[in-house]
């Protein structure tokens, strides 16, 4: 990345944009596309959350639903062991407009990535922001190697923080839509995803929903964050995870410019004593357990509104946020076995309900004709461990204890018998 702009090997992400009267400067040249991301928010947001009731649950494909952000140059042999024993079908690659050399790289990994459903998010620059003829040209290139071999293109990401090049929407269109006319004009096959937003900040995603450009996408792609909140559930602004979908779907209902499907493309905790690699602040970090049970309960809300078509956990080895830690050698820590049961126990599943009662959840599931129900509590009870229940903890350990508890950290109890019988707790 072409000074002001550097970044953080340690995150993964952009360093902070330093320099601030070249943020003022911009964004004072961006002021036009600033007032109509606030007019057509005005709009737009009250009318869809009058909009949200009416909104129907989809039917998703929960052997796709559940991805991996992998880093290809990041322990490429050990990458592809760990793939495999996860069990994931989906995988989600990044790739940096600014290292175009490295794509016979990207390519290679691809390759080896047998039989997996691939996205690939492709990362901007400022370069590529200003000149649109070098990011067609690179787009076409990307396109002319990879097409056969990925099967969504997540273009640009984060568009709504100026460390990573946009400072408006508008920019942002214009980036998108050389993609689109690419696609158009020369490869009809290819699917493209965008919008790129991070956090519940919709102002954004509505005005790349609804405007005057001429492009259209297969699907939106968002990087709902909510880990500043803490816990899945917690709420912001009286939004919690499971509304922040529905909000989200809402807006991609009524958007002219967008196919109905909805793919969080990133997502994740840091991990408390992590710095430099933890890319937000001590205060937001979290233990390995808290970790792995966020992780968990987030997939389960995801999945259970029915609207989200894939969630990617970015991501696999990283040690500031991953499932494995490669400070030294390669660590897995607990929310990789808690992963790897949750995929391996849901990747076949058919959602019945979720039921929610002061702070109780439960998660009802049809798998190969045996109910499985997931239990979690956000605040700390008992449950008897009836003769019908085949219980297991969130990293797959078969758990006989005559009295169960339920706690931040989610139990699957599967109904061997009297199929439907209401639990009580204690």
């Amino acid at each position: 990345m072409k000074a002001p702009f550097k970044w953080d090997n340690y995150s993964d992400q952009p360093a902070l944009l330093t320099d601030k009267a070249y943020k003022k400067k911009m964004r004072n040249k961006e002021l036009f596309s600033l007032v109509q991301t606030f007019l057509v928010a005005l709009v737009m947001l009250p009318l869809s959350i009058l909009a949200m009731p009416f909104v129907k649950r989809k039917e998703i494909d929960s052997s796709h639903f559940f991805a991996m952000g992998v880093d290809f140059e990041r322990n490429p042999q050990e990458t592809l062991t760990l793939l495999e024993e996860l069990g994931v079908e989906s995988i989600l690659l990044r790739f940096k407009l600014w290292e175009m050399e490295k794509l016979t790289d990207l390519h290679t990994f691809i390759s080896s990535l047998k039989n997996k459903n691939i996205t690939l998010k492709i990362l901007q620059d400022r370069e590529h922001i200003e000149d649109l003829h070098l990011l067609e040209h690179d787009l076409q290139r990307i396109f002319q190697t990879l097409h056969t071999s990925v099967d969504v293109y997540e273009i640009g990401s984060t568009i709504n923080r100026s460390k990573w090049g946009f400072f408006s929407v508008d920019e942002y269109n214009k980036f998108y839509q050389v993609a689109y006319d690419l696609q158009q004009n020369e490869f009809q096959e290819i699917d493209l995803i965008g919008s790129g937003v991070i956090d519940f900040e919709y102002h954004f995603t509505a005005h790349t929903l609804f405007n005057f450009f001429k492009y259209h996408y297969d699907g939106i792609a968002a990087l709902l964050y909510v880990d500043r909140r803490g816990a899945p559930e917690n709420t912001q602004m009286g939004f919690s995870l499971s509304d922040k979908i529905a909000l989200l779907s809402t807006l991609i209902w009524l958007s002219p410019k967008t196919n109905n499907k909805l793919y969080i493309t990133e997502t994740n905790w840091p991990l408390s004593g992590t710095a430099p690699y933890a890319p937000t602040s001590e205060k937001e970090c979290v233990s390995e357990s808290l970790y792995s049970d966020y992780m968990l309960r987030f997939h389960y809300l995801a999945f259970a509104s029915q609207q989200v078509d894939a969630v990617a956990w970015h991501q696999l080895i990283a040690p500031g946020y991953g499932l494995v830690d490669n400070r030294d050698s390669l660590h897995k820590r607990k929310a990789f076995a808690s992963y790897k049961f949750m995929v391996q126990t849901l990747k076949h599943a058919q959602f019945l309900r979720l039921d929610i009662k002061r702070g109780y959840y439960i998660l009802q599931c049809l798998i190969e004709e045996q109910l499985l129900q997931i239990h979690w509590s956000l605040k700390p009870t008992a449950l008897l461990n009836e003769a019908s229940f085949e219980v297991y903890s969130s990293e797959g350990e078969r758990i006989k204890a005559k009295e169960l508890t339920i706690s931040s950290s989610p139990l699957y109890i599967f109904i061997t018998q009297a199929v439907g019988k209401k639990v009580n707790c204690l």
